[in-house]
């Protein structure tokens, strides 16, 4: 889910943090988002009006009471326009009159009169969020149906250390596509699977591949986003964690093998979008092998295919791979989906532009028994989203009852197919 041509209203109230929202409208209008900023009294004496009208290309809406920007009832045309509310850096002050459901400022009237999605990111010192009145309110709001943004920990301002920072723009900026999410995978439990894996010569060689794991790590954000708890077994990126994910990392085949097995039997749903070693060296020096003269030969063994073994135990589970081919990568995607019994299999051939490795883009067939689907080319967020569009169809499909006479005619085609591999 992108944010172009969103309307998001940001609410920048009195706290150190609100320097932190140049750069937070910044990173939205980069993604296309269409961007008001309302700032409290006390946000202006952190930073001025001027800099967040000239970031974000709208006037900047500071007063209940000014006159010209009450002309049409401001407060009210800023209320209806918004998608979501995002309040960042949220103070203390105005959780509290947020939960009490008082207005007597722009922002807290706006927030009242909204029927957006409201987010709020509180910043401020470790000792007053940890305040017991301070968590009160925070869960009157959230359950109200505010998404509430847990604060970072580290250094403040103060000079404290602990929970109070305001996170990076690229983490409220999930928060709000979380915001505007279908909430259609809640209770749902998805294991997604990414990245290399690394399989050792010696403990200083090792067979890989290019995977950056951009992909993988899209679908568990794009899980997240849709209100899953997602399980994300990777192997080595630079990737961050994504947040709210349970992340395991790995290094070899065989470790990410062990970690399916132990998460599989929870997930209702298994993206095994990792680029897994299918070979392995059959003997790993114990040490740094020695440079020598002339040709040499490496003995390698298959490594097992995590997606094919997953135990199948569980039939209301849905199971997506992967197929990065070069050639026909649809053709190829088909054999493996009868071949490994998934549901779901995403074709791509990695030589084609705009779909290798290390880019922010991917070009994507969809294969299940159905038939195939091709994508134009998009960001891996959206390719992330439109595979989980696709799985929730599934499970739609496979709820739906069956057609009189459709058993029959399954068994048929079934005995049919059976005569036919003889």
């Amino acid at each position: 889910m992108n944010l172009h041509d969103r309307s998001i209203v940001l609410g920048v109230s009195g706290g150190i943090a609100a320097y932190k929202s140049a750069e937070l409208v910044r990173a939205l209008r980069q993604r296309g988002a269409r961007v008001r900023v309302v700032m409290t009294r006390g946000a202006q004496q952190f930073i001025t009006p001027l800099t967040l009208q000239t970031l974000s290309g709208q006037p900047v809406s500071t007063d209940l009471w000014d006159l010209t920007q009450e002309s049409q009832i401001g407060h009210i045309e800023l209320a209806d326009s918004a998608e979501a509310l995002l309040v960042a850096p949220a103070t203390a002050n105005v959780i509290a009159k947020l939960a009490s459901g008082i207005a007597d400022d722009l922002l807290t009237t706006i927030a009242l009169a909204t029927r957006a999605k409201l987010v709020i990111a509180p910043a401020m010192n470790v000792h007053m969020f940890e305040n017991p009145v301070v968590q009160e309110n925070l869960g009157r709001l959230r359950d109200r149906g505010a998404r509430i943004v847990t604060p970072d920990s580290g250094a403040l301002a103060c000079g404290y250390e602990g929970l109070g920072r305001l996170p990076d723009p690229e983490v409220l900026i999930e928060e709000l596509r979380g915001a505007l999410s279908p909430q259609d995978m809640t209770g749902e439990t998805v294991l997604v699977t990414a990245g290399p894996t690394r399989e050792y010569l010696d403990p200083v060689r090792f067979l890989s591949n290019r995977s950056s794991g951009k992909m993988g790590f899209a679908v568990a954000r794009a899980a997240l986003r849709r209100g899953a708890r997602v399980v994300l077994v990777t192997g080595p990126t630079v990737l961050p964690s994504p947040r709210g994910s349970e992340t395991i990392r790995v290094e070899t085949a065989d470790q990410m093998a062990r970690a399916v097995d132990e998460h599989a039997p929870a997930a209702s749903i298994v993206v095994a979008a990792a680029a897994v070693a299918d070979y392995r060296p059959k003997h790993q020096a114990g040490e740094k092998s020695a440079k020598v003269k002339g040709a040499a030969t490496l003995e390698l063994e298959t490594t097992r295919d995590i997606v094919a073994t997953i135990d199948r135990g569980r039939r209301d589970r849905i199971i997506v791979g992967f197929a990065a081919e070069t050639g026909d990568p649809v053709a190829k995607a088909r054999g493996k989906l009868e071949r490994k019994r998934l549901d779901l299999i995403v074709a791509n051939d990695v030589t084609a532009e705009g779909a290798g490795f290390d880019v922010e883009t991917n070009v994507v067939t969809l294969v299940d028994a159905s038939g195939a689907t091709s994508l134009p080319m998009l960001d891996k967020d959206d390719v992330a989203d439109a595979i989980l569009d696709r799985v929730i169809a599934l499970r739609a499909e496979r709820a739906r009852p069956a057609r009189p006479g459709a058993r029959g005619r399954g068994k048929v085609a079934s005995i049919a197919r059976a005569r036919r591999r003889r």
